[in-house]
């Protein structure tokens, strides 16, 4: 690990916290932006940024993330620098991380929510266009079975083809070729780059249901590690916690990953927390989708104890309500299960003996 170390004052405990992160740009730059939060509510702290090396998922390029068949794809080698005490803390987007952690680690932190929609950067020349108005035979390039498993469904007359690569290199190869007319990519993703003016359309939920955890931050740690889980606690935004224990506890109970399409809504709007799930087909002419409610309007209870320590698929929380995270947590679980009772897991099962077949 090569660290890059700002002057500052004596760190937690009389050092320095160092933090982890990917060595992709946006990974870089998701990183600089929670150390620059950290900064301002810890000035007297001496932060240092390790810049780890490349995980599985950014090595393997040439094949789907969905084929790859790793759990961890964007995190195991962070996770592991975490573990030998080398980092602190690190910096992921939420939607990389599987809903059952490694033991020993906790998600510290969940940031306040980027937008979490899909967007369409379209080809130079369709630019002004729509994905309705793209010619017969378009292809679309997008490495997610759950976004062309909708719009599969939606636009059957365009093709949708595996794109990899972060996301400086998936722009290069639209850009430079004629092999796409468009790929679809995290809104959240390209705001973060300085990129939203590439931004020819965005799916609202009705043409295309996000990606579980999708636009969030997550800062991982070690669970025991109570001075950095007290540190980082205070960049949870309850709102975003809720939504995505919600979403996060909807796929664990599908026993959902990336080699499935499953795909999530959330709106908390006047302390009801509205989840809409749905599990699809590859081709996306089966689906299920449903959506359903609850009340997490909690008041803050003093909570310390044994409690402390309560995860909530993953997460813990002890400046959000724990009543507010159970209920968030018991909607997720009871939408994957109303899902399952009309045939969820038969969908799915499918989607992944297809998927690794081809």
């Amino acid at each position: 690990l090569t660290r890059l170390s700002p002057q500052g004052a004596n760190g937690v405990g009389g050092r320095a916290v160092r933090v982890g992160t990917r060595r992709s740009q946006l990974a870089r730059i998701q990183t600089d932006s929670v150390v620059e939060m950290l900064r301002e509510l810890y000035p007297d702290l001496r932060f240092e940024i390790a810049v780890a090396m490349s995980t599985t998922g950014d090595k393997i390029l040439d094949t789907a993330l969905s084929k790859i068949g790793e759990k961890s794809l964007f995190t195991k080698e962070l996770e592991n620098a975490l573990e030998r005490n080398e980092v602190d803390l690190v910096v992921h987007s939420l939607k990389d991380l599987p809903t059952s952690l490694p033991p020993g680690f906790t998600i510290g932190a969940v940031c306040k929510r980027e937008n979490p929609l899909d967007a369409v950067v379209f080809h130079p020349k369709n630019c002004g266009k729509t994905l309705s108005l793209l010619p017969e035979k378009s292809v679309i390039g997008t490495s997610s079975l759950r976004r062309a498993a909708q719009l599969k469904k939606k636009f059957p007359q365009l093709e949708f083809r595996d794109i990899r690569g972060n996301l400086n290199t998936r722009l290069k190869k639209l850009d430079e070729k004629e092999d796409f007319g468009a790929i679809i990519l995290a809104a959240a993703g390209l705001k973060r780059m300085g990129w939203e003016n590439r931004i020819g359309q965005l799916l609202s939920p009705e043409d295309c249901l996000y990606a579980v955890g999708q636009g969030a931050l997550a800062v991982e740690v070690r669970a025991k590690d109570q001075e950095i889980l007290n540190m980082v606690s205070a960049l949870h935004d309850a709102d975003t916690v809720l939504c995505c224990i919600a979403e996060r506890a909807f796929m664990k109970r599908l026993e959902g990953g990336c080699s499935v399409p499953v795909a999530v809504n959330t709106v908390l709007k006047d302390g009801q927390l509205y989840l809409t799930g749905a599990v699809y087909s590859l081709d996306g002419s089966d689906s299920l989708k449903e959506t359903m409610q609850t009340s997490v309007h909690y008041p803050q209870q003093n909570e310390d104890g044994p409690n402390d320590d309560v995860q909530h698929v993953g997460i813990t929380a002890k400046n959000v309500p724990g009543q507010a995270q159970e209920a968030a947590e018991n909607l997720g679980v009871e939408l994957a299960s109303l899902l399952l009772s009309k045939g969820a897991k038969h969908i799915l099962s499918v989607a992944r003996q297809l998927n690794d077949a081809r």
